[in-house]
């Protein structure tokens, strides 16, 4: 049981009351027979029955132009009987009262229908209505009927006035009204104790007013019978707790927090009455006011009340004895006013503070110890009133209304246990009415969920009263049995009344929840049992739940139905419903089937099986295959054991997918693919494993009406789903898939009579299609073998009984066996292929599945593409997989599948599908440089320059113009090799890939330079395909788009491949360059145009500029510049080959004595292995020849450890290339001595 809304009465007329409401008041005064005596407005209703409806859909009611909501805009209350509805709307107001009506069915129902419309103020300068309540009075003497006596109308206007029909209570406009009634103590937990009475709070701007309910009832009881006039309006908040009585503790508290240290605490707590104020400045309030102190008192209101009373019944009296019959010739005596009582200042004690939040509203609960708070974010809070703390909070709820339901605990075992004595249990719920949303919801208190929700629409109103019945007491309240809505939800649009019914297990914890409902439903249903009059649909409901419950067993199922079945038999015919009947005989044929089916395979008594020479052939050809393939056929992972295929089936998911049709046939019903496989295991596994009688199995699916094509399917479903087992022991159970194959085959409907053997079977093409879309090869494999043998078979038996002929029969349906075999077998080496696990370590990914339909339509490049991913999966480099092809390395598998795709799998075909799948790996993840490294070098293993040219189009048009085009503009804005972060942002890649893709963009180019000028000299390639693969239909193949490209321009190409150079070199040595400033203006408009395009290139002549900068550079310098480096690396050879182009040898040899001594002085005195030989030498060399030595800095070679003969052969050089009379050729002789001395001693 669940919440639910109940529509208990509607309102008539209700379009009347928004017309009048609405109105142009000019153009229809309201007459003067409007203000009615006060008893025509109060006709009250004698009780009311709710009545459970559906939602009703919100619609757009246009009437009167008002299509806006127009209730928001008016002041409603309904009496806490729902008797009295009233409506008003600044000074006008509509009443509707309870009336009983019959409808069109004969049924009694509630209806609130307009008993007065009227103005309400006839002030001077009028005032509007700002707030109203109608409150039940009653008497001490209770009517016979059990309702209130009367119900009083209290109205507050803008004014200052309160009307009951009495009098001026303060000067400045009423915001509010309230009332509290007496509510029925019960055991609370709250260390505050509350006193519950009756109270009216009437909130002014400035100034609350607070009346005793008691005592105002007396005087408005007195007043009763008399007619009082009055005028009537509209509507702020704060909320009334009571008197309450602090514990001690709390008491000597709050005299310390007041009087500080040496306060005085009295001896009894003090009574004081706790007001809850909302709105800003504080956020929320408190406020305490002391018993005892000046509090206005009803007396005066009372005297004054009488006096009204009295004029008014003079004034009538007047009229009725002929006084002042002519009103205009006395003047009306002014109007007089009334003196109001001063009010007493009331400080806050504490609150809520929050500058920006403002409080729009406030709920207090029927316990007095919890209410909700609206403000203007939107929210919803939740206070503990005897704390003063906000505990719960509900975001998204704007111009929210809110209301509380208190669900007392149903009288159960309990009231009859010796616990009974305690009170009943109570809960309480918060009802949230979201306008914006449309949606009305129940929240359990105090930190309980959402309990309930409804779809009521944006205009609605809710009507939440706050109080019950005004003059009950203590003891007037004993054994009262008045019932009272607490929350009623008004439509304004269909007129509807609802209220909530919400169960008292919801505010229970979960399991004692379950255990609440279940006692509901067991109670409900033995109130069902025991009525009489049962509806159909109860049985209906009944059965199917009894049938879907999955832990009914399966005899109490069959004695059920059995037995309601009967039930309906001896009725009489025309009492029966055939529908109902209809379900029960159906179901127990089910049941029946069900049962016999668990008989059989439980059945000890197993058929021989027969031999199968066609097959055993057909097996030992394909058993090496079948078991390298079981081999790599992944393992189940873990699973639950009732997702488990040995898991039996139960008996409602049985019946669930089966069904009895019209013609008492039976159909299968085919849901989810689970759901198949578990009833073809059902019905067919124990056969297939021979432990079943299989012809008895399907004599008694046959008997039971379902058709063999289903039986069929359901077959073939277990079958391949089961290949791992099915593998164990194939020859086994390729018998039993035989034998059962040939009795569905027999069945009547299944291979028709009529069929020609030189046409298609659907029987038999049905077993093809399901082969053809498996994706588990072997299983397909085998099944298409048995399924040839028993066509085979059958075409035979059908052509010896027409020709008795001893000619083999060929026929079309054959011949589509034999070619759908020999595909399985291609697609079970292929998969076996591709089952093999990646190396550890490997990039590896998903298994590619393949079956006959996917590989067609993959087209004719869907078999080199499979295969082209598992390269990539088992990362085989293009050289491995050169030498695989030529049969140097011994890979089994992937050569015997090249050898059942021999034109598909062309090592053209393979190398280029392996570089696309490559590059298209590389984009995924750039930073895997190798991936491109690898396309490019499947690349250059193509033979064919025309595949080569147009794979190599389609890469620079797919991938890489783009990416080379950002490198392009990245280095020339920062003029130099760009660093890690900027490669990543503008590239996609680090500064390390970003070089390595420079260097594969050369390579490409270069590949596609050299296959653009073989492509004139080669032939295309015929690309062919194998005959039984023929059919394939999807995407053309690599090599087949390859050979659609166009040419290339070479000069375009030229052009790029000198850019991507020109960027490799940069980034490879760091170079500070602009890569477009090197190129004129028709070199920058051809970069990355369609290299198909021709382009206008620049001339190649050079720029007259740089021929006069290079004119005035020596080349003698340069040459003696690289004599010099060459030497300084330590490649002495080289250098001396150099050398022979220097014509200026003066200066070279100047230059090449310096390094000299360079090498010399790290040898002597910078070396770490220093011989005493080279310490002597040294102190023997001539004074200057050591000071140069020691000026010498051997840093600045870049290879100083050089052997000492290279460097005696350097300044042999020396001597000859400088002349005697140079000024440092006695400085090199000193070397030359020194020299041969050191290699001497050496």
């Amino acid at each position: 049981m669940s919440c639910s809304l109940f529509e208990f009465c509607r309102l008539q007329e209700f379009k009347t009351v928004r017309h009048f409401l609405f109105r142009n008041e000019k153009s229809e005064p309201v007459e003067e027979k409007n203000q009615t005596e006060y008893k025509h407005l109060m006709r009250t209703s004698k009780g009311g029955i709710g009545l459970k409806i559906s939602f009703a859909l919100q619609v757009t009611d246009d009437a009167g132009g008002q299509g806006e909501p127009w209730l928001q805009d008016c002041v409603v209350s309904l009496s806490p009987c729902a008797d009295l509805l009233v409506v008003a709307r600044e000074q006008k107001a509509a009443f509707l009262s309870a009336k009983w009506r019959t409808d069109d069915s004969g049924r009694e129902e509630m209806t609130l229908g307009v008993s007065w419309t009227g103005t309400l103020s006839t002030e001077e300068g009028g005032s509007a209505c700002v707030c109203i309540f109608t409150s039940c009075l009653n008497t001490f003497f209770r009517s016979s009927t059990g309702r209130p006596d009367w119900t009083c109308v209290v109205v507050g206007f803008t004014s200052g006035y309160v009307r009951f029909y009495t009098e001026l209570l303060h000067e400045d406009p009423v915001l509010r009204l309230k009332c509290r009634t007496y509510e029925i103590p019960r055991v609370c937990e709250d260390y505050i104790h509350i006193q519950s009475q009756s109270d009216s709070l009437i909130l002014y701007s400035a100034a609350m007013v607070t009346i005793d309910g008691f005592s105002l009832f007396q005087s408005l009881r007195a007043c009763r019978n008399q007619a009082a006039r009055g005028t009537a309006a509209s509507l702020l908040t704060l909320l009334l707790l009571g008197i309450m009585t602090l514990c001690v503790f709390d008491q000597m508290k709050n005299a310390s927090i007041l009087g500080g240290f040496n306060a005085s605490v009295k001896g009894s707590p003090p009574a004081m009455s706790q007001y809850v104020t909302v709105g800003s400045g504080p956020y929320t309030g408190f406020y305490y006011a002391i018993e005892g102190s000046s509090q206005p008192l009803l007396s005066h209101v009372a005297m004054a009340v009488a006096s009204k009373l009295t004029s008014a019944l003079f004034s009538a009296a007047s009229g009725w004895l002929g006084w002042n019959k002519n009103k205009n010739e006395e003047e009306a005596p002014q109007k007089q006013k009334p003196k109001v009582e001063p009010a007493t200042p009331l400080s806050i004690r504490f609150g809520l503070p929050d500058s920006r939040r403002h409080g729009e509203s406030i709920c207090l609960s029927p316990c007095n110890t919890l209410a909700g708070v609206t403000d203007d974010f939107g929210r919803v809070t939740l206070l503990d009133l005897a704390r003063g703390i906000a505990i719960r909070m509900w975001k998204g709820y704007r111009d929210a209304q809110l209301g509380w339901l208190q669900v007392p605990e149903e009288r159960s075992e309990r009231d009859f246990s010796p616990s009974a004595s305690l009170p009943r249990r109570h809960a309480l719920f918060l009802v949230i009415y979201a306008p914006r949303r449309g949606i009305l919801e129940v929240w359990a208190m105090q930190q309980g969920p959402r309990v309930g929700a409804f779809t009521v629409g944006k205009h609605c109103r809710l009507l939440y009263a706050g109080y019950r019945l005004m003059g009950v007491n203590s003891v007037t309240s004993q054994g009262w049995q008045l019932h009272t809505q607490q929350v009623c939800l008004l439509d304004p649009i269909t007129g509807v009344l609802r209220t909530v019914n919400i169960p008292f297990h919801l505010a229970l914890s979960d399991k004692k929840s379950e255990r609440a409902k279940d006692m509901h439903l067991v109670k409900k249903l033995t109130t069902l049992l025991r009525s009489r009059d049962i509806d159909v649909s109860v049985f209906f409901q009944a059965l199917e739940s009894l049938l879907s419950n999955k832990n009914t067993p399966v005899s109490c199922l069959v004695n059920i139905t059995r037995a309601l079945d009967d039930t309906l038999k001896r009725q009489e015919p025309e009492e029966v419903d055939a529908e109902l009947l209809q379900l029960c005989s159906s179901q127990l044929k089910l049941l029946q089937l069900y049962t016999d089916i668990q008989q059989l395979h439980s059945a000890a008594d197993v058929e021989e099986t027969d031999s199968l020479e066609g097959i055993e052939e057909e097996l030992s050809r394909v058993a090496p295959t079948l078991q390298r393939y079981a081999q790599f056929t992944p393992r189940h992972s873990v699973s639950f054991a009732q997702d488990s295929p040995d898991s039996p089936l139960p008996a409602q998911a049985f019946l669930s997918q089966l069904e009895c049709t019209e013609d008492e046939e039976v159909k299968v019903i085919r849901r989810s693919e689970t759901e198949w496989n578990q009833l073809g295991n059902f019905l067919f596994w124990s056969c297939l494993c021979g432990k079943s009688p299989l012809h008895k199995v399907c004599y008694t699916l046959q008997q039971a009406g379902i058709s063999p094509q289903q039986l069929l399917s359901l077959l073939l479903s277990v079958w391949l789903h089961r290949e791992k087992e099915l593998l164990q022991k194939p020859e086994e159970n390729v018998r039993n898939l035989h034998r059962l194959l040939v009795a569905l085959s027999n069945m009547k409907g299944a291979v028709e009579e009529s069929w020609d053997p030189q046409s298609i079977s659907p029987w038999w093409q049905q077993v093809r299609t399901t082969c053809v879309q498996s994706h588990n090869a072997a299983a397909a494999l085998l099944a298409a073998l048995v399924a040839h043998r028993a066509a085979k078979a059958s075409i035979t038996s059908r052509a010896d009984s027409k020709f008795q002929s001893e000619w083999e029969a060929v026929s079309l349906e054959l011949e589509q066996w034999v070619v759908c075999v020999r595909q399985l077998e291609d697609v079970l080496v292929l998969q076996t292929l591709l089952l093999v696990p990646p190396p550890p370590g490997a990039t590896g990914g998903a298994t590619v599945q393949c079956s006959i339909k996917t590989l067609l339509e993959g087209g004719t490049g869907g078999i080199a593409d499979s295969v082209s991913k598992w390269v990539f999966r088992q990362d085989i480099s293009p050289e491995r997989l050169k030498e695989i092809l030529q049969k140097r390395e011994n890979k089994e598998l992937l050569l015997a599948v090249c050898q059942r795709f021999p034109h598909s799998l062309s090592p053209d075909f393979l190398f280029a599908h392996c570089c696309w799948e490559y590059v298209v790996q590389w984009n995924k993840d750039p930073e895997e440089g190798r991936y491109l490294c690898w396309s490019v070098e499947h690349l250059k293993m193509v033979s064919s320059p025309h595949i080569q040219q147009g794979v190599c189009t389609m890469m620079w048009s797919t991938f890489i113009a783009k990416r080379l085009s950002a490198a392009t503009f990245l280095m020339e804005k920062v003029g130099k090799a760009p660093k890690d972060r900027l490669c990543r942002r503008d590239v996609g890649m680090g500064d390390k890939a970003m070089t390595s893709f420079l260097g594969c963009c050369v390579q490409l180019l270069n590949i596609l330079m050299e296959a653009d000028s073989a492509v004139e000299e080669v032939s295309a390639p015929e690309l062919s395909i194998e005959e039984a693969w023929s059919g394939a239909e999807g995407p053309a193949s690599i090599a087949e788009l390859a050979l659609e490209q166009r040419g290339v321009h070479y000069p375009l190409v030229q052009h790029h491949c000198l850019l991507a150079s020109l960027l490799h070199a940069a980034m490879t040595f760091s170079v500070k360059v602009k890569p477009f400033s090197l190129f004129d203006s028709k070199g920058k408009n051809a970069f990355f145009r369609d290299l198909t395009t021709i382009q206008l290139m620049p001339s190649g002549d050079m720029d007259p500029g740089l021929v006069s900068v290079r004119q005035e550079v020596n080349p003698d310098i340069l040459r003696r510049h690289l004599v010099c480096e060459l030497y300084s690396q330590g490649l002495d050879l080289r250098a001396e080959e150099v050398m022979l182009e220097v014509e200026d040898k003066d200066v070279l040899g100047s230059q090449l004595l310096v390094l000299t001594g360079q090498r010399l002085s790290y040898s002597l005195l910078h070396s770490q292995n220093q011989t005493q030989a080279a310490m002597e030498l040294l102190a023997r060399l001539p004074p200057t020849l050591c000071t140069w030595l020691k000026a010498m800095d051997p840093r600045e070679l870049r290879c100083p450890l050089i052997p000492l003969p290279q460097t005696s052969r350097l300044v042999g050089r020396l001597i000859e290339i400088l002349p005697e009379n140079h000024a440092q050729y006695s400085l090199a002789l000193h070397l030359l001595e020194a020299v041969e001395v050191l290699t001497t001693e050496d």
